[in-house]
């Protein structure tokens, strides 16, 4: 009897505390398994969320704001949910790198030094924190955990329009 309490200590001590959210919840949120990246997740997400954005057609505004406003959502639910089974604002979830992606190019035009720009950019943003994001990070939440990123992508495409703008006009 005692064996199998010791066994069955064992069998739960090795499950994953991740390991009771559904497959396409953990593979989205964690932007299609690239959050599991043992370096740099934040970074491997926000590819991931390039990626998406280099699907044909996917710049269009409908789209990408569709996809925006639906990854925001889902990211805040899958988030808490992860969040709730693993702690503090799990480096897995990098859903809202995606999202930070979209929102860095929403409306800028599709071109290599844009996207290199913004994605630069964005990852330099999302690891200082600017205010409010600071004040994002340190909140519990799905919300909060995808607001941290919104800001920096939000603050990511207006330097970025400025940019080139400049440029522009020289």
């Amino acid at each position: 009897m005692q064996a199998l309490s010791v066994q069955a200590n064992r069998n739960e001590a090795s499950r994953s505390p991740a390991t009771s959210i559904p497959f396409h919840i953990k593979f989205l949120a964690t932007g299609f398994y690239t959050g599991y990246s043992p370096i740099i997740p934040g970074t491997t997400g926000s590819l991931a969320g390039i990626a998406v954005y280099l699907i044909p057609s996917f710049e269009k505004p409908l789209v990408i704001g569709l996809a925006t406003i639906v990854g925001f959502l889902f990211g805040a639910y899958a988030g808490a949910r992860i969040e709730k089974s693993t702690g503090h604002d799990p480096s897995i979830v990098v859903i809202d790198e995606m999202v930070g992606m979209w929102i860095s190019l929403f409306l800028l035009p599709k071109t290599f030094l844009v996207v290199l720009g913004a994605f630069v950019l964005f990852r330099v943003l999302d690891t200082i924190k600017p205010q409010p994001a600071r004040v994002f990070q340190k909140k519990s939440g799905g919300v909060a955990i995808m607001l941290d990123d919104v800001v920096s992508a939000v603050y990511t495409n207006l330097i970025v329009r400025l940019v080139i703008l400049a440029i522009s006009i020289v």
